[in-house]
């Protein structure tokens, strides 16, 4: 690591496998030959954070204050930028930007950024996401600024995706959950979308772009790009 390199600041837990997923994927995406190479990560994986879903439906405790506090916490450590690998958790970003001096760099917008780039200008987007994710309006705020069409998940298919979610968080990789995930994408492909963003950390736990015949846009994937870039670069800004 070059004295020039930014440190990575990861909010991690949401959920645990989510977090050492994402941190694979920092590994992956550093151009790094030997040990030194790879970027320096500091890392708070706490699974004890209030549940998203539950708080976004307006049940049991806030996480916000939880969040921040480990925001603060890693600042102290000597972070010099922020991620988090959790798209729902994004709701709660003014409690962490409040927290800190150090720059947050937020999924949502890397993942729109992403989708756009990665897209034809008349493309349309299809969102896939949990439920708590979908009504805190995160990504549809994002998409709105945007000129494309939008693919949006019924009710019953957010249902459908948090029954799967919360399978995968339980340790279920099985083929069943994988094909649900994929027949529950393949219903956002079969009403237009051309371009899917994959907006829950969960899903690249078992779905990749391969499995599909538009392109698949990790939010995984797009944050550790992002974060390595940031790191390598020596500027968090």
């Amino acid at each position: 690591m070059a004295s020039t390199d930014k440190v990575v600041g990861i909010i991690g837990g949401m959920g645990p496998e989510a977090t050492v997923d994402f941190m694979s994927r920092v590994l992956l995406a550093t151009p790094a030959v030997k040990d030194q190479d790879h970027v320096r990560m500091i890392v708070e994986n706490n699974p004890q954070i209030p549940s998203r879903q539950a708080a976004m439906k307006g049940e049991g405790e806030d996480p916000g204050a939880a969040i921040a506090a480990i925001a603060a916490r890693l600042e102290m450590a000597g972070a010099d930028f922020l991620v988090m690998p959790c798209n729902l958790a994004h709701a709660w970003r003014s409690d962490i930007e409040s927290a800190v001096s150090i720059p947050f760099i937020s999924i949502v917008d890397q993942s729109v950024q992403s989708a756009l780039h990665r897209s034809d200008d008349g493309s349309a987007v299809g969102f896939m996401t949990t439920p708590g994710c979908f009504t805190a309006g995160l990504y549809q705020r994002a998409l709105a600024e945007t000129d494309r069409p939008v693919i949006l998940q019924t009710p019953n298919e957010l249902s459908a995706t948090m029954s799967l979610v919360e399978r995968i968080k339980g340790g279920d990789k099985s083929r069943a959950v994988t094909t649900g995930l994929r027949r529950l994408a393949d219903e956002l492909i079969n009403r237009g979308a051309k371009v899917l963003i994959a907006a829950c950390t969960e899903f690249p736990l078992i779905l990749d772009e391969s499995m599909f015949s538009v392109t698949f846009i990790s939010s995984t994937d797009v944050l550790a790009k992002k974060a390595v870039s940031l790191a390598l670069s020596g500027n968090s800004s």
